[in-house]
Parts: C-alpha cells; sequence; structure tokens
C-alpha cells in the first residue's frame, strides 16, 4: 500500500488548518499553505514592514492555523503535533509539493480559483503524486478541464465533514479518469489511518451526505411553518431521543451558520431541477427573514438561540418563529416523549414514537416519511447501493441510525402506510422487492450483516465490515453468557469479549458480577479476555445512585463491602491466569479508568477521554485509581531523581480531577504506557485490533503476573508537602475547605500514612488506605451533597 509520510494542504481557512492537524495527528508531515496579502496592516505599517518580509508574506496562513489551534474543542491530539505542521504561502513555497505524497486543496468555493491553484500545482507536482479537492459543492469533473493526464488518474475528491478530527465522514468522489487503486487506497487509508467511515459517493451535486441531510432539515423546515411547532419543541424531537445529537436541529444550524445551510440548499435548488422535491430547497419566509436581519447564528451573536447575560449568569433566549422577538425558552412537553421514557432500545423507541397518535408521532410520519421517500428516489443517482446512504448520515450528520436502518425499525409497511396517508411517492424498486416478499432492508446471517442490494435484487454483505467486530452482529449467536447489565461474548480463535449494557455503562453490581463470571469462564476455557463495548462511551464510573442511597442510609458495612468488591474486580483483571485487554472509548471516567489502569494491555480508541475524576463528587478514586498511581509514581522514580516530582504529577492528576482529551493525551497523564497500550484511530477497528492484541500475548505464552509489595512510599515527606500545597490553595480561595479535606485524604493514601521514612508497602496495603478513605469521605454532608449534585444535574458542585 502506498505511504502518506509527508503531505500539502492548500487553503488555510477552517477546514484546511484542520485538515492539516488531523493529518498531524497521525504523524503526517504537513505544509499548510495559503496566499501571500496583498496589502500591509496599520500595525505592519507602523512596525516598518514591507509586503516582501516573511511575517507579512505569511501573515493570513499564520493567522488562521492559530485561530483554528483556538478551536475547543481541539482539533489536534496532543499540542506537540502542531510542530509537525510546517506554514507558507503559495507565491514562495508551492514548489515544495514536489517532496509530498499527496497534495489536498481547500481553498475558497470558487471553480476559477481552484483552477488557478491547480496551474500552478501542475508546475511543481511530480508525476504519480495523488491530487484531491475537498470541495463541497463543485462537481469533481469539472476541475479537470486542462489538466494532464497524469494529474486526472491521480485526481478525486476527498470531502472532509467539519470538523475532520470529530466528524467521521470522509466521502470518496472519483471521476471517470480515476484509477481504481487510487480510490481503493483513499477507502483504505481513510479507514484505517486517519479514523473515517469512507463512503464512496457519485459526482453529482452535494454528494451523498449534504444531499440528503440538507434535503432533511429545509423539508422539516417547510413541515414546522405547517405545523406550527416551536423552535423549543423541534429541537427536543430531533435531539437524542431519536438517536441525533444534542445540538438537534435549531442549535445546530446555529453553531454551523444559517448561511452555510442556506448556501447548500440554494445551490442544490439550482443544480438538481429534476429532483422531484426541487421546491423543498426553497426557502420558507422565518429562514428569508433570519437572512435577512443576519441572524446567522453564533456567528453573529444570534440565531435562533441568543445568549444574554443576567446578574452576571448566561441566559439563553430562543426566537419566535411567528413574532421573530427572543423569549424564555419555554419547557417542551409531548404525550409521546413521556410514554417512551422507559425503551433504552432506540430502534424500539423509534417504532413506538413514530407511530404514538399525538402531535409529536404525527411530526415524525411527516418528516421520517418524506425522508424515507426521498432516499428511495435517490438510487441509483447518488449512489448505487442503500447502505451507503446510511453510513454517510450517521458519520456525517452524527446519526445513530441512518434512514434505511429507521424505516426497518418502523416496519416497511407500516411506514409505507403513513407515506401513502401524506402523499409521499417511494421508488419503484421498492414495489420490487416487497413483491418478493422481502421485509426489511438490512439482516444478519451468522453474525454477517447484509443489505439489499436493488440491483442484483438479493442480499449481499455488506463491504468493508470483515475488518470489523460489531458485537451487535455477533452476540445473538455467540453470546456464552449474560446477565441484564453485561455480555461475554465468543470473538473466536480462543479470545472472549466481556461488555457492559447498563445504564451509561455505570459499573454496578449487575456489571461487577458479570466480570468475575467472564475472568472465571475465560481462564477455564479461552486463551484471552477483552474488555469492551460499542456503546456511545466505555463507562462513566461506578454507580453513584447506589452509593448515595447506601451513604444516606449510612449502611456502612454494605458500602465497605461494595467498594472492596470493586477492589477486587478490577485486582483479578490484574492477576488473572489469561491477558485482559481494555479497550476504553469515549468517556472512560472513574471506575471506567480504574479497570483501564489494571489491564494487561490497553487497546483504546483515538477519542478516548479517560481520567480519575471522583475529587469531582467529593471522594477519592477507590476502586484502585488511587492505588495505581501510587505504584506507578514509584516504578517512574529512577535514581538521582526527585522522587517527589512523579508523585506529586499523579497527586494533581487525581486532584484536579484531570481528564485525557484523547488517547495520545491518556499517554502523556500515564494513564497509558508508551509500548505496551496502543490506540485504534478507527473506533470500529477497535475490538478486532483488542483481540488481536490478546491473541499476540497469548501466543507470546502469557505468564500470570505475581501481585506486589515493592511500592515504595514516602510517609511524612509527602504528606507534608501535599498538605501544605493544599492549605495554600485554600487560602489563595483555589479550592473550597472541603476540597482541602478531599486532598488530604488523598495525600495520606499516596503517602502511605504518616510513616516516618519512605518504605516498602503492599498493594493490598495501599487499597486498604484508599478504601478507608473513600467510606469516610461518603460520610461527609458536603460529600453528599456533590453527590446529589451530580446525580441531579450531571454536573460537578463546588461547596
Amino acid at each position: 500500500m502506498k505511504k502518506i509520510n509527508k503531505a500539502a494542504v492548500l487553503g488555510s481557512g477552517i477546514m484546511g488548518s484542520r485538515i492539516a492537524l488531523h493529518l498531524a495527528n497521525k504523524g503526517v508531515e504537513v505544509i499548510l499553505l495559503d496566499i501571500a496579502p496583498k496589502e500591509l496592516t496599520e500595525a505592519e505599517k507602523k512596525a516598518g514592514l514591507s509586503l516582501d518580509h516573511p511575517k507579512v508574506q505569511n501573515r493570513i496562513v499564520t493567522e488562521n492555523f492559530n485561530n483554528t489551534l483556538k478551536a475547543n474543542p481541539s482539533p489536534v491530539y496532543s499540542k506537540k503535533f502542531v510542530s509537525r505542521v510546517s506554514l507558507g504561502t503559495f507565491e514562495n513555497d508551492m514548489a515544495k509539493i514536489a517532496q509530498v505524497d499527496w497534495i489536498i486543496e481547500v481553498v475558497v468555493e470558487r471553480l476559477d480559483i481552484k483552477k488557478l491553484v491547480f496551474d500552478q500545482v501542475e508546475k511543481h507536482r511530480k508525476p504519480g503524486t495523488l491530487i484531491t479537492s475537498n470541495t463541497s459543492g463543485i462537481p469533481i469533473h469539472l476541475m479537470l478541464e486542462g489538466r494532464s493526464e497524469d494529474f486526472a488518474k491521480h485526481f478525486c475528491g476527498t470531502h472532509f465533514f467539519n470538523p475532520p478530527r470529530y466528524l467521521k465522514l470522509l466521502e470518496i468522489i472519483p471521476t471517470p479518469k480515476t484509477d481504481q487503486w487510487v480510490v481503493d487506497f483513499f477507502m483504505e487509508y481513510g479507514d484505517k489511518y486517519l479514523g473515517k467511515t469512507t463512503v464512496l459517493a457519485k459526482d453529482t451535486p452535494a454528494f451523498i451526505a449534504n444531499r440528503v441531510g440538507i434535503f432533511g432539515i429545509m423539508e422539516m423546515f417547510h413541515q414546522i411553518a405547517e405545523m406550527g411547532l416551536t423552535v423549543e419543541q423541534v429541537d427536543k424531537l430531533t435531539g437524542p431521543v431519536i438517536g441525533r445529537p444534542k445540538s438537534a436541529t435549531f442549535r445546530t444550524c446555529d453553531v454551523v451558520g444559517l448561511d452555510t445551510l442556506v448556501h447548500v440548499a440554494q445551490g442544490l435548488h439550482k443544480a438538481c431541477p429534476n429532483d422531484e422535491k426541487n421546491a423543498s430547497f426553497v426557502l420558507p419566509p422565518f429562514i428569508e427573514k433570519l437572512m435577512s436581519e443576519n441572524w446567522l447564528g453564533d456567528k453573529t451573536g444570534q440565531g435562533f438561540y441568543k445568549k444574554t447575560k443576567v446578574d452576571g449568569k448566561t441566559n439563553i433566549l430562543a426566537l419566535d418563529l411567528n413574532t421573530y422577538e427572543y423569549k424564555e425558552k419555554s419547557r417542551v412537553k409531548f404525550a409521546a416523549l413521556e410514554a417512551s421514557k422507559p425503551i433504552d432500545n432506540l430502534a424500539e423507541r423509534i417504532k413506538f414514537l413514530t407511530l404514538f397518535k399525538d402531535e409529536a408521532g404525527e411530526f415524525y410520519r411527516k418528516t421520517f416519511g418524506a425522508l424515507f421517500a426521498y432516499v428511495t428516489n435517490r438510487i441509483p443517482e447518488i449512489t448505487d447501493d442503500l447502505f451507503r446512504i446510511d453510513q454517510a448520515m450517521k458519520a456525517g450528520f452524527g446519526w445513530e441510525m441512518g434512514p434505511f436502518e429507521l424505516w426497518d425499525a418502523i416496519g416497511i409497511n407500516k411506514a409505507l402506510e403513513f407515506m401513502k396517508a401524506n402523499g409521499q411517492a417511494v421508488a419503484p424498486w421498492i414495489e420490487d422487492f416487497l413483491a418478493d416478499g422481502h421485509q426489511t432492508f438490512y439482516k444478519t446471517e451468522n453474525g454477517t450483516r447484509l443489505f439489499y442490494n436493488i440491483e442484483t435484487k438479493s442480499y449481499q454483505e455488506v463491504p468493508g465490515l470483515k475488518d470489523f467486530i460489531i458485537l451487535d452482529y455477533i452476540r445473538p449467536t455467540k453470546t456464552i453468557w449474560e446477565n441484564k447489565e453485561s455480555c461475554l461474548t465468543d470473538l473466536g480463535d480462543g479470545i472472549v469479549n466481556f461488555e457492559f449494557r447498563s445504564k451509561m455503562n455505570t459499573l454496578g453490581s449487575g456489571v461487577l458480577t458479570g466480570l468475575n463470571k467472564a475472568i472465571e469462564l475465560a481462564e477455564k476455557d479461552h486463551r484471552g479476555l477483552v474488555i469492551g463495548n460499542q456503546g456511545a462511551n466505555f463507562s462513566v464510573g461506578a454507580n453513584l445512585g447506589m452509593i448515595f442511597m447506601m451513604a444516606i442510609d449510612q449502611d456502612w458495612d454494605e458500602l465497605n463491602f461494595a467498594i472492596k468488591y470493586f477492589q477486587d474486580s478490577v485486582m483479578k483483571v490484574r492477576y488473572s491466569s489469561i491477558p485482559v485487554i481494555v479497550a476504553p472509548h469515549g468517556m472512560s471516567l472513574g471506575g471506567g479508568c480504574e479497570l483501564t489502569l489494571h489491564a494487561d494491555a490497553v487497546q483504546a480508541a483515538a477519542e478516548t477521554y479517560i481520567g480519575l475524576v471522583e475529587f469531582g463528587v467529593g471522594v477519592i478514586p477507590g476502586g484502585g485509581g488511587t492505588k495505581e498511581l501510587t505504584l506507578r509514581a514509584s516504578d517512574a522514580y529512577t535514581k538521582d531523581d526527585t522522587e517527589l516530582n512523579t508523585y506529586r504529577e499523579n497527586y494533581l492528576n487525581i486532584g484536579m480531577a484531570k481528564v485525557a482529551t484523547s488517547a495520545e493525551e491518556a499517554f502523556e497523564m500515564g494513564i497509558m504506557v508508551k509500548g505496551r497500550d496502543h490506540y485504534s484511530m478507527n473506533r470500529d477497528r477497535q475490538i478486532k485490533d483488542a483481540k488481536a492484541k490478546a491473541m499476540m500475548l497469548a501466543d507470546m505464552g502469557y505468564q500470570k503476573p505475581i501481585q506486589r509489595n515493592d511500592i515504595k512510599v514516602l510517609g511524612k515527606q509527602a504528606l507534608g508537602m501535599f498538605n501544605v500545597g493544599a492549605h495554600q490553595m485554600v487560602e489563595g480561595r483555589f479550592i473550597s475547605k472541603h476540597d482541602e479535606k478531599i486532598s488530604q485524604k488523598l495525600a495520606w493514601v499516596m503517602a502511605g500514612g504518616d510513616l516516618s521514612s519512605p518504605t516498602l508497602v503492599s498493594e493490598q496495603y495501599l487499597l486498604d488506605l484508599e478504601r478507608e478513605a473513600f467510606l469516610s469521605l461518603c460520610g461527609e454532608r458536603k460529600t453528599l451533597e456533590r453527590i446529589q449534585h451530580m446525580l441531579k444535574t450531571g454536573k460537578p458542585l463546588r461547596n
């Protein structure tokens, strides 16, 4: 396979800079180029600089890049990766593209400007170098006019979605002149090396995701106007309740910018005159009003929502679509939403909501029906295969279920009934589909995901899934053992996977019972164990509600037993007779982090947000986390080093409830270990990668480790330093008195107690100290207030 060691990104705007940084995330050396200024700023004039001064020449690219670095969330895994990107200008540095393996153009969306850039590229690009455009609207084939044969063979569209680090979609758009190996290369490279869901798209207006997604939004706008729904109601109906992002519809428009949405919609209206729903891309009156007022969202300070400050507190107002005045957000209530709360399974909830007889149900029937009809009519225009539409919508718009998956969930015939009632016409191929007796667009056989192929009128395997292990597909036939909160699945080759299935993947008694059973069965009949799941998050930690109830009831013996059971369980992970690989992803907090710390090896997802956050609820890590960071500080000590340095660093990581915002940062924090632990760029590959790691350790003759009794703790020396530091923080009003008390408990454990001199202690010694400190803090009123506030609001309380 071709290697990408060095790349050039042409255009340093929001997308260009972010694409450059995401390539840097993978270890690619990047040259980021943009135009040189044509005029001096007032500041440059005062400084006596000329247009040919290096600072002036690089001003545009430098300012764009620095602005991108300020973005939150960060576009880069680690600040140290920023140095992998070098800056320059088209005028001075275009010759450097002769050294790169991939040139990606990300300049302004004007064909004439892109052609001028490609003219320069042709002068310096060495034959065989890959060249792509990140355009979202200009037909790819039009860019080939006047280009050389070698350029054309190595050229295609690579359409990233913003922000490219976080949105998984990468559409690959070839032209008739693109060599097939180039298409195959980008499909694999985007998936394996950039962590993307790569979707092959045809060279049609807006490609796949934006064509379908913008239609869905515009059609919804027209339905909203017709039904008289409010901004708040629509965002409640189109958010997490149906497996969509929290920003739902209107908040997303504010973040992206209404002008961006309108630009694409108007482009589609003009470019797709034969689209049967062309009228849906016409702006409804309320959108025209916002555009005329320049209420474009966050970039102009107001859009569908507006932030105000009252008595120093931020207040969010919502736009009334009838009066165009901002008002206090109203509480949204629909009978369907209330009735659906007990339904955790998304597919079941979608069906329930859509068939419910109230205004919410009517909204879903109209909008889903329009969406279903639309996507049937886009095949084969934008793609030949229905699964690609689902993949694009999930990866590009953050949907948990694509249109055809939603339709399957509701039921093909049920949906057709309300679609017919609403006059929503499907494509003719649906009639053939039904005539052949088919009832679903997807089905799973022997752990293999199949989709309905319209051309062959038969089911075929979804391409590319052999590179992944998808637990949902294998669980029905490969489950070895399960309870309500966990499941043990056979991955093959002697490796099994233990999966949490509790709410938010919290680590309560059901999960811990399952974990111990999983290790028992794995030790008896298998070669290795993976602990991983494919939920939204790995785990948000221990079951706080259970801890709170025990503490309120002052059931200290029961709470002591529960904490010890957790400690014993993570120690069983460390000291089992088979290799145990933990595969964290997303939020991996508190107990989820403690479990990770005790793995034989970690196979994280690149997007892993991991840390010991117990301070936020008034306790210290009590499931082996404090012990483990003390042990690691002891191991990190080298001769002539200042022993307190690493202890202090780990103490502060716990005390500040610091969370790594990527797997790379987890290495920097010492949660993951270089050389032993690794991460997968594409989360879909994570379980398979973890399985391979377990097999490798088993093949190498894995030997069960021996419990440690050589952990060096520093006693009074460390205790005094930690406590003085905490007191100074209180005096400076950086932390509260209760924070100081928690800090003192943490210091006591990490110092090994009030020992007169440095001493070697065992893991169990530290676990006992840790558990005692955790229990004592659970008896504090202020800790209970913190736990209660977290349970109610999901946010930490400072008291």
